[in-house]
């Protein structure tokens, strides 16, 4: 992994946007003009070295004309498993009255009640013996 990276999701995300930016055949300067976004700003979400907020990805993807649950995903926004219909990250993402700020407080709230009902569960079915 390149020094200076913010995490592994965010890299695949900027080699997927790179591979998306490229089948689409416009440029760095082009995508970035489309999304609304600054063209050195854009380059760091490519090269994993900035992790953008779910509007950005939002722009990004309506400039590429593909789906932003799959931008989402690869940014590790929602996972794989909470699929695309009516799933509560995507209620709060779209929610146009929070701000970024807001949404990802919620997201992560959500995520610790997930994570914690998950061990609950894993406690629960396996009791340790003592």
């Amino acid at each position: 992994m390149a020094k200076g990276r913010v995490g592994k999701t965010v890299g695949n995300l900027g080699d997927y946007l790179r591979e998306q930016r490229v089948a689409a055949q416009l440029s760095l300067r082009q995508l970035a003009e489309q999304a609304g976004v600054s063209n050195p700003y854009l380059s760091q979400i490519e090269r994993g070295l900035r992790r953008p907020s779910a509007e950005v990805l939002q722009q990004i993807a309506r400039a590429l004309r593909i789906s932003a649950e799959q931008l989402y995903i690869r940014a590790g926004i929602l996972s794989p498993e909470d699929g695309v219909g009516g799933s509560v990250e995507l209620a709060v993402l779209n929610d146009t009255g929070l701000t970024e700020r807001q949404k990802q407080s919620l997201l992560d709230v959500y995520a610790s009640f997930l994570a914690l009902n998950a061990r609950t569960e894993s406690e629960t079915d396996n009791p340790s013996k003592e």
